[in-house]
């Protein structure tokens, strides 16, 4: 029987052993999307005890000790650091078969060396020995991005940010290069009249550009596109619950930014129209610069309306959409590709069923210019977990090519989550090392190491230029 999280945790064959530890493990970690704080890196912020970076904006450990029956007093509320770390203890034995539980103690043993069981009955000791780690000068964010091999990291900025943390990033010398990428959601969601106006109010004092009407709303907003661009930016974001298959014209979409700045709420026909102009323009700029562009597809967000009122985004009220219209994306993606303008574009849905779909629609646009140039994203969010990283790399395999795939990311507000990057490497090593075991694969293990590295770090590398 094998211990618990052992050297060979998750690694079934010795071909897998052999893959793992001899091409993936000392691997550097390209993190290209994460919700990171760029203040915090800048600032080299230290953190004063375990509950501070472990359990500070992190839902998905909040959603477990609601389910838990812990009060919100211990979650986001003003209960000590301890209390709340007492709790989350409390937790991690039910958690038991979900991956908070490996993730848990993947970081108490990689980022403190404590190999013990997160328990009630441990909670004090782990609590003790974690704050006294974090005193060390070691621990500061800086030095715990380093002691992960975290080579970059793209940031999620609003087009508003004047970037000013990651200048600073760049003027102290920091070595691991710390990139933004420009996630427009806010100024593409008109859903709302009173929140996009206040947004583009403030859209025209950050560009220094004047908006009274859809023209100038979008040279605002190239202002933008362009100042991330000089300050680094190779990469775009975009989130949405679903991609759009609606035509719409230059007079459409005036008249549409004029009602809505006039505060009328738009009609749902006319969301999808301007939705789909804006993400076709800037899909547009995004070939101009040779960026990177992302797409978040599926989510449905804030459905608990009592706790948004209360506590607001991205604080543990959001669930897993039925499908997206994998239609509409090919649409979109052609509307790009007839006219030249498709850069290179990588596509996510949280709903695994969507996996197969997607996978053979990035198919339809890989042009031979660039190997890999359309990918189907990693296992994202509620599916950053074993079975749904194995059904993604399934997916990638059998529709596409899994030799070009530029591998995990941890899309995390934490900076003890980078052992995701270990978690899906040794579930990768132990598919190929599977395979290589029954036969389905040759014995190659230089060939085959060589594709676990490009797809753990040299992918990557290269499809983002770094």
């Amino acid at each position: 029987m094998k211990k618990f999280l052992d050297e060979n945790f998750l690694l079934e064959t010795t071909e897998a052993e052999r893959l793992y530890h001899g091409f993936a493990s000392d691997m550097p970690l390209i993190d290209y999307h994460n919700h990171l704080s760029p203040h915090d890196i800048a600032n080299d912020r230290k953190f004063t005890n375990i509950s501070e970076i472990w359990l500070e904006g992190d839902h998905y450990k909040w959603r477990a000790m609601r389910a838990n029956g812990v009060a919100e007093l211990y979650c986001t509320g003003n209960a000590s650091a301890w209390e709340k770390f007492e709790q989350w203890a409390y937790t991690v034995p039910y958690t038991m078969c979900n991956p908070l539980y490996h993730w848990t103690h993947l970081e108490l043993q990689r980022y403190f060396g404590i190999h013990q069981i997160l328990s009630p009955e441990t909670a004090k000791d782990v609590f003790d020995a974690c704050n006294e780690k974090l005193l060390q000068e070691d621990c500061s964010v800086k030095h715990l991005l380093r002691n992960m091999k975290v080579e970059y990291m793209g940031t999620t900025d609003d087009p508003l940010d004047d970037l000013a943390a990651h200048k600073k990033i760049k003027e102290s010398g920091f070595e691991i290069k710390v990139s933004p990428s420009f996630r427009p959601d806010k100024a593409i969601n008109i859903e709302h009249a009173a929140t996009f106006n206040s947004y583009v109010n403030k859209l025209a004092l950050a560009s220094g550009e004047p908006i009274n009407d859809f023209d100038s709303y979008v040279k605002a907003l190239r202002q933008r596109h362009d100042h991330f661009s000089a300050n680094g930016c190779t990469v775009s974001d975009n989130g949405m619950e679903q991609m759009f298959d609606v035509e719409y014209t230059p007079a459409e979409l005036k008249n549409i930014f004029s009602s809505v700045r006039l505060g009328d709420n738009p009609t749902a026909q006319e969301i999808r129209k301007f939705t789909i102009a804006m993400l076709v323009t800037l899909g547009e700029w995004a070939y101009e610069k040779n960026w990177v562009q992302q797409f978040h597809m599926g989510p449905i967000r804030n459905n608990n309306e009592r706790m948004f009122a209360l506590l607001g985004a991205d604080t543990g009220w959001d669930s897993m959409g039925s499908s997206i219209n994998i239609k509409a994306v090919g649409k979109f993606l052609s509307r790009l590709d007839k006219n030249n303008t498709l850069s290179k574009t990588i596509l996510y849905s949280i709903n695994p069923v969507d996996n197969d779909a997607l996978a053979t629609m990035v198919g339809n646009f890989n042009d031979g210019t660039l190997a890999g140039k359309i990918q189907l994203g990693s296992a994202w969010w509620f599916n950053d977990q074993k079975d749904g990283m194995i059904q993604q790399l399934k997916s990638v395999s059998n529709m596409g090519l899994l030799s070009r795939f530029v591998g995990m990311l941890t899309d995390s507000r934490s900076f003890l989550s980078f052992p995701r990057h270990e978690y899906f490497r040794r579930i990768l090593c132990n598919m190929l090392g599977g395979q290589m075991a029954n036969g389905e694969l040759p014995n190659d293990e230089a060939w085959i190491g060589q594709m676990v590295q490009n797809i753990c770090y040299y992918n990557a590398k290269k499809y983002f230029n770094l």
